[in-house]
């Protein structure tokens, strides 16, 4: 399903293949949209693209990863490929992206920060329950 909505995206979009500049280029993505820079932890990225009049963004990964967010103790599962459209502080409608709470993976369809002043980010599901947490959780952890 994201492969073709990747396809119907691609006219007009930048494109850009390969780990190093794909990471650098999320990063600055995530930095325009006054996001955390560490919201994004993935590996092996082979292509990314923004196509910026639809506001829709996708990375392709070689394999699935997982990142633990040690400052608030979350297992997050990144798929080989996660999409949203994005908006300032706003990625929603997004796919790829899973948070583990208890037992259970959950799919989370939107991440967004409401308030700026109030220093959290909240995470929805597609059914609109949501969590939030510290934005200083996902900033890019020193290595």
């Amino acid at each position: 399903m994201s492969t073709q909505l990747i396809a119907s995206h691609r006219e007009n979009a930048e494109i850009y293949h390969g780990d190093a500049i794909c990471k650098q280029k999320s990063m600055e993505l995530l930095e325009e949209l006054n996001l955390p820079k560490g919201l994004l932890p993935l590996n092996d990225v082979v292509e990314c693209g923004y196509n910026r009049q639809t506001g829709f963004v996708w990375l392709i990964q070689k394999k699935k990863c997982e990142h633990y967010f040690k400052k608030i103790g979350r297992q997050v599962s990144y798929g080989t490929e996660v999409t949203a459209f994005v908006e300032n502080r706003r990625n929603k409608k997004m796919t790829g992206v899973k948070s583990k709470e208890l037992l259970i993976w959950i799919t989370l369809s939107e991440m967004l920060i409401e308030d700026p002043s109030s220093g959290q980010i909240t995470f929805k599901t597609p059914t609109g329950l949501g969590r939030s947490f510290p934005v200083s959780a996902f900033e890019v952890e020193a290595k």
